[in-house]
């Protein structure tokens, strides 16, 4: 697992860190960095609402089988656990497959960008 890296930021600031991985990958640097940018707070905050979040803790210790096994774990209604299992793993913060669902990082880090 990883990290991945949040940003509320610009297209330039999207573009401006891949040119600096590009660059660093030129060099024969390894490149493992994983970012998410959201263009505004709101975005950020509808992507990753509390129940997002308490679901990724929860997967974080506890890895689930199905997306049902899920919902029971976390004492939620299972079409809003899938709901919130696709928005993240569209995000790539969950992976999801026909024996297990699991979080793909360890940490979530935030900046915002004033």
């Amino acid at each position: 697992m990883s990290d991945v890296k949040l940003h509320v930021g610009t297209a330039e600031d999207m573009a401006k860190r891949f040119a600096e991985a590009w660059h660093k990958a030129e060099q024969g640097q390894d490149v493992q960095e994983s970012h998410l940018t959201f263009l505004d707070l709101d975005s950020l905050l509808a992507a990753l609402t509390n129940k997002r979040m308490e679901l990724l803790r929860h997967l974080h210790q506890q890895p689930a089988r199905s997306v049902a096994a899920l919902a029971r774990g976390l004492g939620r209604d299972y079409k809003r656990v899938h709901e919130d299992v696709d928005a993240l793993a569209q995000l790539g913060l969950i992976e999801r497959n026909k024996t297990m669902v699991r979080v793909t990082v360890d940490e979530i880090q935030a900046s915002l960008r004033l």
